[in-house]
């Protein structure tokens, strides 16, 4: 699949999420959809990723804006970690990468010199009109919210 780029259509998907509910990105135009994928619930990088996504969500809603998570974590681990964490963003479960693949971000990680497949934590800007707008690849979670209100405005 070639790699997904700025002003081209969002690859489509439906998945479950905390609550076993059925999301479609498609059944969203009209509005603009961040879209964040994370490696893991319940890891220290993923719940500062979570919670500080979580503590803007209104600043995000304020420009029509939809926060969606994405991880490949089981709907029970997604729902257990939501509340665990009084956690406000949608948080999708993707076991099958039915999102994951085609939107590019499951590949070839290093960590500690070991080499392995993995879940690349990346967001994404889908546009009212299903396109995406922005991209930000590879991303450290550690102040990356903040960046993407920044460049949001």
């Amino acid at each position: 699949m070639a790699a997904l780029t700025v002003g081209s259509p969002a690859p489509d998907f439906t998945l479950q999420d905390s609550s076993g509910a059925d999301f479609t990105l498609s059944a969203q135009r009209g509005k603009s959809v961040l879209i964040y994928f994370y490696p893991q619930a319940d890891t220290p990088a993923c719940n500062d990723q979570n919670l500080s996504f979580s503590d803007n969500i209104d600043w995000f809603a304020a420009r029509d804006i939809v926060l969606v998570g994405i991880s490949p974590d089981s709907v029970a681990a997604l729902a257990k970690f939501k509340s665990n964490h009084s956690l406000r963003p949608t948080l999708l479960s993707d076991s099958e990468h039915r999102a994951i693949g085609p939107f590019g971000v499951w590949g070839e990680k290093r960590n500690y010199g070991r080499t392995y497949m993995g879940l690349i934590r990346t967001t994404v800007l889908i546009g009212v009109d299903g396109t995406v707008q922005q991209i930000w690849p590879n991303i450290r979670a550690k102040g990356h919210v903040e960046r993407v209100m920044k460049a949001l405005g």
